[in-house]
């Protein structure tokens, strides 16, 4: 294999590599009857006029197994990091005592436990789809090379290759699925 194709084909597998990174992001977001920090993440409060993340304007912590509390740096930020959490529509009602802000988690229910897997197999479906994406656009270089003088054979062993790192990729956006369903149907 050339240079080239080698490059096309390590590209490849660091943009698969970030799509699997998003995916495990997105896994740990869906919540699975245990209070995390990672429930608000991606939640933003007004910080001065600027929309920052909840983690950077408060201490987010585990008080017990369903119950997350967040205590603002500064008492001023108690209003808007409420109003920040009831926007974010994640399904918790604050509960504002006036110096920390709890969120207590309700058990799961076998269906709203159903929906999060279906949740969880969206995520992992659309991460299948951007590594085939990516896939195919890898195989378009490959082909744009050959084009322009790459052997067949170079082709099809960088082709191969990259395939081989498709099916292996796959088989892991798989597995974190697998896994999140197993730990959402545990009761």
């Amino acid at each position: 294999m050339t240079e080239a194709t080698d490059n096309i084909i390590k590209s490849v597998g660091e943009h698969m590599a970030k799509a699997i990174s998003h995916l495990e992001a997105e896994i740990l977001k869906v919540r699975a009857g245990k209070a995390t920090p990672n429930l608000v993440d991606g939640i933003l409060v007004e910080y001065y006029g600027s929309p920052t993340p909840i983690a950077q304007v408060a201490n987010v912590s585990i008080a017990d197994v369903r119950t997350l509390t967040i205590q603002p740096y500064e008492k001023n930020m108690l209003a808007p990091i409420e109003r920040s959490i009831m926007a974010a529509n994640i399904g918790i009602t604050p509960q504002n005592d006036g110096v920390i802000i709890r969120l207590f988690l309700p058990p799961l229910t076998e269906e709203r436990r159903k929906e999060f897997v279906k949740k969880v197999m969206h995520e992992g479906e659309t991460a299948k789809i951007a590594v085939r994406n990516i896939r195919r656009d890898g195989m378009e270089e490959i082909k744009k090379l050959q084009k322009d003088g790459l052997s067949e054979d170079a082709a099809k062993e960088s082709e191969s290759s990259i395939q081989a790192i498709t099916d292996k990729k796959i088989a892991e956006i798989d597995v974190h699925c697998a896994a999140k369903e197993k730990e959402l149907l545990t009761v």
